[in-house]
């Protein structure tokens, strides 16, 4: 076996009823597993989420691979290949040395614990963090916040997503926490971007009396005609058509490239002019409306695909990892895997593993309704 494939991430996914078949299908497609595979990854879809400590226990074992981490989502990723309604799961394994990563587990609440075990360790370079976190854990966006702030690393990752049990894994199964893997990018070069499934309408404005996530005056003037001017004659005359169709957008404080956040409007009270929204939110705040639709996603897609590229230089991608929203994927590209066909037209192929997720990580904060894609170099 030549150096050049001890170095090589390897990618496998099946799909099978029984997780037993689709565990040995992966294992026999991962050829040319060596000692310098130290880390493995783990997605399955929700059918399998009973059992992803049985399934990691086998792929431990019969892999040689000794660390794990992943979870669970409504869909996975592979490359040009996505899973959704059916059981599957896909795997990923990164020939990276012990000394360059270090797992974490057991974040509840608070992040003091494992950044006070880390810190020598993480020294002055920011490390990678992938972040995987349990969506029924209210205290997740502060632990996002901390983590990033206290290592001042870079998180990518997602919230689990299931219909049943919802477990992380990073070495142990365990649910309702925040857990992943530090990754040092001084061993491991990497380069992640962001993309938004919805493209903003209309200008920002500022928030002029709210209470909570209920929004009373915008620009003082009442929030429902602010909210009327921008969507159009059209959607205004009919308000039921917008459900769906326009979301609420939070311009990122001290963000250089126009970055924010999509949030669900979740209600609207044509007597009075509210508006309710899925975030708390203050007085003097900046915010703005956008829409959701198939050919902005597919827009902003390829504007981060060639940006990736970019960065990337002319460094080989030898593997990736992709987190996207669950409403993303065939609900708003289409049911042939295109979201992922997209990364494989523009990026070429290479090993890529992911899940669609319930709120995705970037940084030091939770999104909704876009895509995480990370390229290791």
């Amino acid at each position: 076996m030549n150096v050049s494939d001890q170095k090589k991430f390897l990618v496998a996914h099946a799909s099978s009823q029984k997780w037993q078949d689709a565990a040995a299908e992966v294992v026999l497609s991962l050829d040319n597993v060596t000692a310098q595979h130290r880390l493995g990854f783990l997605y399955v879809t929700d059918d399998y989420s009973e059992s992803l400590k049985d399934i990691s226990d086998f792929l431990k074992q019969a892999t040689g691979v000794p660390h794990w981490i992943g979870t669970v989502g409504f869909g996975i990723c592979a490359p040009a290949t996505e899973y959704f309604g059916k059981a599957a799961m896909s795997v990923m394994l990164a020939p990276i040395p012990e000394e360059a990563f270090r797992i974490f587990n057991g974040v509840k609440d608070d992040v003091t614990k494992v950044v006070r075990n880390m810190k020598e360790w993480i020294g002055d370079m920011p490390p990678l963090i992938v972040t995987h976190a349990d969506p029924r854990n209210q205290n997740v966006p502060q632990i996002i916040e901390d983590l990033s702030r206290e290592t001042n690393g870079f998180l990518i990752g997602g919230l689990t997503a299931s219909r049943g049990a919802h477990p992380q894994l990073a070495e142990e199964v365990a649910e309702g926490e925040v857990s992943g893997v530090i990754m040092s990018l001084e061993a491991v070069p990497a380069v992640a971007a962001l993309t938004q499934g919805c493209s903003p309408i209309g200008e920002i404005h500022r928030i002029t009396s709210c209470e909570k996530n209920i929004l009373i005056e915008i620009d003082e003037k009442p929030a429902l005609d602010v909210f009327k001017e921008d969507i159009g004659e059209v959607l205004a005359r009919d308000l039921r058509k917008a459900a769906g169709y326009i979301f609420v957008a939070l311009p990122v404080s001290g963000s250089d490239t126009g970055d924010y956040l999509v949030r669900n409007l979740t209600g609207i009270d044509p007597e009075k002019g509210l508006l309710a929204i899925g975030e708390y939110v203050d007085p003097g705040d900046p915010i703005m409306f956008c829409r959701r639709d198939h050919d902005s996603a597919v827009g902003d897609m390829r504007r981060m695909l060639k940006d990736l590229r970019k960065r990337a230089g002319k460094a080989p991608i030898r593997g990736g990892l992709y987190y996207s929203c669950c409403a993303r994927g065939p609900n708003q590209f289409g049911n042939n895997s295109e979201e992922l066909g997209l990364i494989a037209e523009e990026l070429g192929d290479f090993p890529l593993v992911g899940f669609f997720a319930n709120g995705e990580i970037s940084n030091n904060r939770l999104y909704g309704y876009t895509g995480v894609l990370t390229l290791f170099l």
